[in-house]
């Protein structure tokens, strides 16, 4: 089978790609820019274009014709590629119906990570400790990691682990062995019009599943009445875990839970403990510098949490995502900074906006922040790379959160210093 990504750069249509190559089956794509996913697909053996006006398409269908054409859900319906696609009879498809095809082809059993926050920290974990155990495993993660493609089948394997998202409602699209659901906050409001709407689709996703594993938390009462759902309770927690951070310690006791639900019983606290940690959650990148793709308030709280075990002096530079849900979640800004000694406020980064919104300002979004003394509002320039390092160099820890344009620009300056 031949098949064509569109948006091949993408957390979720990259690893996808790669599966598919794997597999055996035939792969190209395009994306708009080049990015850490196209290039780790590169290093793979996949052709990748950054010309999006359906020039590579036209050619890669001319001398081989293209079966499937795997689009993601930014890609406008008028997107040049898309619109040749359906005029050269490509059957076009999001990314979750092909991995729900492949899935299904090679008789894997599904192992699906959903939830608000945690699910990439709790995919990654999973991985992990099933690589240690020796078990051939199949995945798809939405992120890049240390120890392995964000991406890869393996022939030998009996599950596919799965960072399983919500948004679009993409996880409805399939029906797990084994489901973990890391916690629910309502999200995405461009997909679900209210709170009720979210949680009515986690009920759905558990019901779907053969076997759930969740927390029993405020919004347990969703799966009233399914069987196969397990709660947990907090005090649960598995303490003796050496992990930084609160919620990795919570994630960690979810894997361990599932691993044992999965009839894997060996002990797995150091393995968990040596966890290398994934792309963009936490990630360090320089001595007191690190990147982390939080942009929720309570992902806010918890990694400045995680940040406050490893120094005393923690310094957050923080993007706002999208106007849309600032409209949502400004009402929610209160106390989650408040670990953080000073906060570097920028902009909100702008992407799949309604017109009709207007945009918020970092002063409209900083009114109810319990320690809003300690905000300055910045922008991206080079007076802020400044006061990052004259805080780094006064040994202060320096963490940009965000799930924009913010992780690019530091990699990007960080690459100036060193070369």
């Amino acid at each position: 089978m031949n098949i064509y990504f569109s948006g091949i750069g993408g957390v979720g249509i990259g690893p996808l790609a790669e599966i598919a190559y794997d597999a055996g089956y035939d792969v190209a794509g395009s994306d708009v820019e080049e990015s850490l996913v196209t290039n780790e697909l590169r290093q793979h053996g996949i052709n990748v274009s950054t010309t999006q006006d359906g020039t590579f398409l036209k050619a890669r269908h001319s001398d081989r014709p293209i079966d499937w054409f795997v689009y993601t859900s930014a890609l406008p319906d008028n997107h040049p590629e898309l619109v040749l696609a359906r005029k050269l009879g490509i059957h076009t498809a999001k990314r979750d119906e092909l991995l729900a095809h492949i899935i299904d082809e090679k008789s894997l059993k599904l192992v699906a990570i959903a939830g608000t926050h945690g699910k990439t920290t709790t995919t990654g974990m999973l991985i992990w400790a099933l690589q240690k155990l020796g078990v051939p495993i199949s995945y798809s993660i939405g992120t890049t990691i240390t120890f392995g493609p964000s991406g890869k089948f393996d022939p030998a394997s009996e599950y596919f682990v799965y960072e399983c998202d919500e948004f679009d409602r993409n996880f409805l699209h399939f029906s797990p062995y084994l489901s973990l659901i890391t916690s629910i906050d309502y999200d995405h409001s461009d997909t679900y019009r209210t709170a009720n709407d979210y949680l009515d689709a986690f009920r759905q996703f558990a019901a779907q599943s053969g076997q759930v594993v969740a927390w029993n938390d405020q919004h347990s009462e969703s799966f009233d009445s399914l069987p196969q759902v397990s709660l947990l309770n907090p005090s649960e927690i598995n303490t003796k875990l050496s992990i930084i951070g609160e919620h990795n310690r919570r994630n960690a006791t979810l894997v361990q839970v599932a691993l044992k639900q999965l009839g894997f019983t060996n002990e797995t606290d150091d393995i968990l403990a040596n966890f290398p940690g994934t792309g963009r959650r936490f990630e360090k990148l320089a001595d007191n510098l690190y990147s982390d793709y939080g942009h929720h308030p309570v992902e806010i709280a918890a990694t400045l949490q995680l940040a406050s075990e490893l120094s005393d002096n923690v310094v957050l530079v923080y993007q706002p995502h999208q106007n849309i849900r600032q409209h949502e979640i400004r009402s929610q800004y209160t106390d989650q900074f408040e670990k953080a000694e000073t906060i570097y406020w920028l902009p909100t980064y702008l992407a799949r906006e309604d017109p009709n919104l207007p945009i918020l300002k970092p002063e409209e979004l900083i009114q109810n922040i319990t320690n809003k003394d300690h905000i300055r509002i910045v922008d991206f320039n080079d007076e802020l790379w400044d006061i990052i390092q004259k805080e780094r160099d006064e040994g202060k820890l320096v963490l940009f959160m965000g799930a924009g344009k913010i992780d690019g620009w530091l990699r990007d300056r960080l690459a100036k210093k060193a070369s």
